[in-house]
């Protein structure tokens, strides 16, 4: 059975709509995927354990903080600022204040600074791996764990960062199914 000339089209345009909805849905876990194995974007590493090695040569490590609009938490970096050695092992801790009365659940994204330098930040433990809940009134002091892959003083760009800044933006996210149960049960319990 031989198909018309409208039929024909139809099948085609059908087939690219399949095509770029394919891609369109591939797209995101392969940005993904590539930003993290590249540091493209100031997308970071994620390692086991802290580097082997540790280098004479320093470099300094900023901390920045941010929430999105509607956000009600404060947040802020505790220390601004560290300097330490290439492959060194770092502790900073970030503060997040929920001045509301109702819990809130938040999840924080994040970037490295200048982007060269994204693919050898790398992350061992760090609060932005797992959703944070904050309840009325509650403070907290939530840790990163982090060192700077001596290989960044062999890379054609990264080796002539000096700095690097960490950036965080918590946004807020649905209450997880339990809060969420909680929540109700303490509302229903004023009225």
């Amino acid at each position: 059975m031989a198909l018309s000339g409208p039929q024909k089209t139809v099948i085609q345009l059908v087939g690219v709509v399949v095509l770029m909805g394919g891609l369109a849905w591939a797209s995101v876990p392969f940005y993904d995927w590539f930003c993290r194995v590249t540091g493209f974007g100031g997308a970071t590493g994620v390692a086991e354990q802290g580097s082997d090695t540790i280098l004479d040569k320093t470099i300094k490590v900023r901390f920045d903080a941010s929430k999105e609009r509607g956000m009600p938490w404060e947040f802020k970096p505790v220390e601004r600022e560290m300097e330490m050695r290439i492959g060194e092992t770092g502790l900073a801790f970030y503060e997040a204040y929920n001045p509301t009365d109702r819990p809130i659940a938040g999840q924080a994204s994040y970037n490295v600074t200048p982007y060269s330098a994204g693919g050898f930040f790398e992350k061992i433990a760090c609060f932005c791996f797992d959703e944070q809940v904050l309840q009325p009134g509650e403070r907290v002091q939530m840790p990163v764990t982090f060192f700077v892959d001596p290989e960044i003083v062999e890379d054609r760009e990264a080796k002539y960062v000096h700095t690097i800044t960490l950036s965080y933006t918590f946004y807020e996210i649905d209450l997880p199914e339990g809060y969420a149960a909680l929540e109700a049960q303490a509302e229903n319990n004023t009225n």
